[in-house]
């Protein structure tokens, strides 16, 4: 395991990810200053999921193909430099495209370094990728205090000088991030890699990929909605920006035992428990009243993201010659198919109401427990 080098993989997501997570928790805000509806929220997020759901397999793929720092790169320029200017959004459309060229450098960045990342972790696979998926799950839960609270104080329209926090971190990377080592399959042609690459074990990783969606589903439509909801019961910007960090933060801890967990037992079992209680988490989030919202933010982040670095690990270990590509599918492909609902969750909570829908969006992860009996056991 090459310490140094996982540490400035991990550097890059938890940067992206700083910046990625300063959109939902100020949802208020620019709902505030743009009088936007609650569709056309839902048409935001979904928006800039959509795209990761798009880009990132292609990208995946690529990086198995050719070795290039420029996905990784040019992903984190885009998501560092473009996100901080969309305080500066005079009306929907602009922040729409502020959002999306950020979003756009996020599926860039993640497949590429996510499919390195075995490279360097030895016979430690599990706990390097939980480390990796750490730096972005306390990303998660540090940027939402971070940019609250910048708000709070200097407003919307001064966001973009938040950019040169990130540019020191590039600076860094164009110095130290290694040249990734593909596969060597570019001479092979599109099917043909496809072939190599995922060979007999495709209907696996689509169950695995399907699992991920529906997890991706809940869980987006909860960090989407639930810091509307809570402004409406009072909460402040301030404090949704806590409990949104308390939901990061929690996954940024299971998450860590996942991974090492997976090295150890079962992935069949480990998925099939932490799946099994995200329900009646999400509902405690949900309903939990006054200061107890913290605690139940905590447990259905808990639940909600432990399994993300469980269906990287699975994948890769099942398709070793296709890391960034099946990288891609479990996160970025499942994480943007999920958020792509948001549009239509959006409209049926200015139909039926937001909890109604929060309160129904909480049984989706039951779903994907009789998907996860079908998931192939440890070899």
């Amino acid at each position: 395991m090459n310490i140094f080098l996982i540490f400035i993989l991990t550097l890059v997501h938890f940067t992206g990810d700083f910046y990625s997570s300063f959109f939902i928790p100020l949802l208020p805000e620019f709902v505030d200053k743009l009088s936007l509806t609650l569709a056309e929220v839902g048409l935001l997020t979904g928006a800039t999921r959509l795209l990761a759901f798009i880009v990132q397999p292609a990208v995946g793929f690529l990086a198995d193909r050719y070795e290039s720092r420029t996905f990784v790169l040019s992903g984190l320029f885009f998501t560092l430099f473009f996100i901080p200017f969309s305080g500066m959004a005079p009306n929907f459309w602009t922040l729409m495209i502020a959002l999306c060229l950020g979003s756009l450098g996020s599926s860039m960045f993640h497949p590429a370094t996510t499919g390195m990342v075995a490279l360097y972790s030895g016979n430690r696979t599990g706990l390097s990728l939980s480390i990796f998926n750490t730096g972005g799950t306390l990303a998660f839960a540090l940027g939402p205090v971070f940019i609250t609270w910048y708000v709070a104080k200097f407003g919307l329209e001064n966001m973009p000088y938040t950019m040169f926090l990130g540019a020191l971190v590039f600076i860094f990377c164009l110095r130290y991030l290694p040249l990734p080592v593909s596969e060597n399959l570019s001479h092979l042609g599109f099917l043909g890699s496809l072939k190599e690459m995922l060979g007999k074990v495709y209907t696996s990783i689509f169950l695995i990929w399907l699992v991920m969606v529906l997890r991706a589903v809940a869980s987006q439509t909860f960090m989407t909605f639930m810091p509307i909801h809570l402004v409406k019961n009072g909460h402040t910007l301030v404090s949704v920006g806590f409990i949104v960090s308390f939901f990061t933060l929690a996954g940024t801890l299971s998450g860590l035992l996942a991974g090492w967990l997976a090295d150890r037992t079962e992935f069949k079992k480990l998925f099939f428990i932490f799946h099994g209680l995200m329900t009646p988490a999400l509902l405690l989030f949900l309903y939990l009243p006054g200061s107890f919202v913290y605690l139940g933010s905590f447990l259905a982040g808990f639940m909600a993201l432990a399994s993300l670095p469980l269906g990287v690990i699975m994948a890769q270990k099942l398709a070793p010659k296709s890391r960034s590509m099946v990288s891609s599918l479990m996160m970025g492909f499942a994480y943007g198919l999920g958020g792509a609902v948001s549009p239509l969750v959006g409209k049926l909570a200015d139909i039926y109401g937001l909890e109604t829908v929060l309160f129904y969006s909480a049984f989706v992860p039951m779903v994907s427990l009789i998907f996860i009996l079908k998931f192939p056991t440890n070899e």
